[in-house]
């Protein structure tokens, strides 16, 4: 099921032009002066290796020592209850509770020296998906935001999307990076969630009751009506009226781009291959997505996972029950959807050219608590790449013998976000001229 949520606003005329505005207002992405032409966006897209990225992210931290970089030979205050298995990568082991992510390493490769200069929420969320800290500012563009820029928009569907409930926060704040950054509110991402049943849900496309999408398409007197009062557009910039007004009712109305959020296309199986849970529909909402021709894509696990606390937006922020939530919730989860995430890119042939990253903002501390779990740990943790020309089956980087520090040279977000734009076809002069990534260098070794 499609829901576009309500929309009460109504005068005896019809929809009203504060109803309509609110919805062409609400999409977050404009074609205007300074912005790609359809031409840029398809020369972009030529040389990309990557013609869509899915962002798997796993909000909180989740523990790099307790899933895929174990140490059984550390003391046992560092090592924690889980056995190891094998992987597919020789001499690669992870913990026993991802037994389908290790029987497909060779479909991917693993980095375990990430490294981030924050070891706090939501300033580390920030750096994670931005590679810069929100202070001193600017806040600088989410990755997504980036890829955004630079391919436009040639369809009815936007560049960005958040698949998830809401914007990663704890319970002070969300975090800033989230989207367009010094690139604007153009280039925010899309937000889109989806239950653990399959029905999607977009909050910020809003419709009268019983309206549907066949009969706006014959609403459109409401162009007239809006041509004449465009400078009551409210921070959304008049220049950028039009598109917003085409993107709204393109995507209400093109019967393809709402097809790509009708999961029950899928087929049962399908379905309940990645799990029946939200992070596991959304992962398949994201294959639809990028199927579609969306660029960016970002996965948010965060807030339902944790149901002992439902007023946070905890995710993987194991400080309590780290080993049970592991165990018993989170990993079998990941293992599940990530597992099928794969194989579905793989078997469709999709893998070649979308990329598909999975990583959190930190890891957590390799020695046990006196609670009996883990701790925020900024200085070691892991993340995983496949497609788009990463080579796989691999493991790149090294830890310490308890999991604290990288022996080998740190991989920062600022390299992750580097070399997501380099295989969505931004090079160095592109990142140069969009003014974004300052500083940032390619991960080689996946290359």
């Amino acid at each position: 099921m499609l829901d576009f949520g309500e929309f009460r606003s109504r005068s005896c005329h019809g929809t009203s032009r504060r109803s309509f505005l609110r919805t062409a207002a609400a999409v977050p992405f404009a074609v205007g002066a300074g912005l790609p032409t359809l031409d840029a966006v398809a020369a972009a897209q030529r040389q990309a290796k990557a013609k869509s990225v899915i962002l798997l992210w796993l909000w909180g931290g989740p523990s790099h020592i307790d899933m895929f970089d174990p140490k059984p030979d550390s003391p046992m205050d560092y090592r924690g209850p889980f056995g190891t298995i094998a992987t597919k990568t020789a001499g690669m082991r992870f913990t026993e509770i991802l037994p389908r992510m290790a029987a497909r390493s060779d479909k991917y490769t693993v980095i375990r020296s990430m490294q981030t200069s924050n070891g706090a929420h939501p300033g580390a969320g920030t750096v994670g998906v931005t590679g810069f800290e929100e202070s001193p500012g600017p806040v600088q563009p989410n990755f997504g935001s980036i890829v955004a820029k630079h391919r436009g928009q040639d369809s009815s569907l936007p560049p960005f999307f958040y698949v998830g409930r809401g914007i990663p926060r704890d319970l002070p704040r969300r975090i800033e990076g989230y989207g367009g950054g010094t690139l604007g509110k153009a280039y925010d991402p899309f937000l889109v969630s989806c239950s653990e049943r399959g029905d999607v849900s977009i909050p910020t496309l809003k419709m009268l009751p019983n309206l549907s999408p066949k009969r706006i398409q014959n609403r459109r007197e409401l162009l007239k009506a809006l041509d004449v009062e465009q400078h009551r557009l409210e921070a959304a910039g008049i220049e950028q009226w039009a598109h917003k007004y085409q993107s709204a009712y393109g995507l209400l109305t093109d019967a393809k781009a709402r097809a790509a959020f009708d999961l029950t296309r899928e087929t049962d199986k399908t379905r309940s291959a990645y799990g029946r849970t939200t992070f596991g529909q959304g992962c398949l909402l994201a294959r639809r997505l990028a199927q579609a021709g969306v660029p960016y894509i970002q996965v948010n696990w965060s807030e339902y996972v944790e149901t002992f606390t439902p007023n946070g937006d905890w995710g993987w922020d194991t400080h309590i029950y780290n080993f049970e939530l592991l165990q018993d919730r989170h990993c079998p989860i990941l293992d599940r959807a990530f597992s099928a995430l794969l194989d579905d890119l793989h078997d469709r042939g999709m893998l070649d050219d979308t990329l598909l990253v999975a990583m959190g903002e930190f890891g957590r501390t390799p020695k046990i608590s006196n609670r009996a779990a883990r701790e925020h740990w900024q200085h070691c943790y892991f993340s995983i790449w496949a497609g788009a020309g990463v080579q796989p089956g691999r493991c790149i980087g090294e830890s310490d013998n308890k999991g604290e520090y990288p022996l080998t040279e740190p991989i920062t977000p600022l390299m992750a976000g580097t070399t997501i734009a380099e295989l969505c076809g931004i090079g160095a002069q592109q990142r140069a001229e969009l003014k974004v990534l300052d500083g940032g260098s390619v991960i080689d070794d996946l290359l």
